[in-house]
């Protein structure tokens, strides 16, 4: 199963690095750190981070100038730092492709739940180009078709889902075998209705599951992942329209 999402802290001041590292990782994520633009370069190119925390002012390049020039590129998220509190940096920042600001000193923990933010509106935003492609996945003799919001067993009959459901299995299927947690759940089946504080996604998996699994007891294609969420673990084959 995968982990959680790796993140990319670049500032030069070394106590932000190591309390924003500690953060993250006790909140399920990965940190990668650079000191430099300079030194994010290489991670970058690699691919190994999902989301940059960027600092604004830094020795060298500064992140302006390097959030500008990643966008020329890429569509890696990015979540800009300043000491700086006007709104001018503020919007040119955003104007340039950031996707969040961030005043310093700031909360690790507000840095966290904009990192989660920021990833599932990604995520959220994707989901109807990704789905509008898509004329039916295949999985487990099972097929969901997403145009009709039909699921089809091995049989030829259909599977009673509300929409709910439907949009919640649709989320997991699509990006089967990514752990999503509950959070990006909540987002991606329900969008702006979605509640922070809602813990019902539990209760619609287990009833999919009975739905769904051979023995839901024992389910084989949604799986739980301790402390993350959930992931869709069986073969899906996409038919394209």
């Amino acid at each position: 199963m995968h982990e959680g999402p790796t993140i990319l802290v670049v500032d030069d001041d070394r106590e932000l690095l190591a309390l924003v590292v500690g953060v993250l990782e006790r909140s399920g994520m990965r940190a990668i750190i650079a000191q430099s633009v300079a030194e994010a370069e290489t991670p970058i190119a690699e691919g190994r981070a999902d989301l940059v925390v960027l600092d604004l002012m830094m020795p060298g390049e500064d992140g302006l100038s390097f959030c500008r020039r990643l966008r020329a590129t890429s569509n890696l998220p990015v979540i800009m730092l300043t000491a700086m509190a006007e709104d001018i940096d503020r919007i040119i920042g955003l104007e340039i492709g950031a996707d969040d600001y961030l005043g310093k000193p700031f909360n690790p923990r507000e840095l966290v739940a904009r990192i989660r933010a920021v990833l599932r509106r990604r995520e959220t935003d994707a989901l109807p180009a990704a789905a509008s492609r898509l004329r039916a996945l295949r999985f487990a003799g099972f097929v969901l078709m997403p145009d009709q919001l039909s699921l089809i067993d091995a049989h030829g009959s259909e599977v009673a889902l509300t929409s709910g459901e439907f949009a919640l299995l649709l989320a997991l299927v699509e990006r089967a075998p990514r752990v999503l947690s509950r959070d990006m759940l909540l987002d991606l089946s329900r969008g702006v209705n979605s509640n922070p504080f809602d813990r019902s996604i539990d209760s619609q998996i287990s009833r999919i599951r009975r739905k769904i699994e051979p023995d839901p007891r024992q389910p084989q294609l949604i799986k739980t992942v301790r402390n993350l969420g959930y992931a869709f673990s069986a073969p899906v084959t996409r038919e394209g329209c």
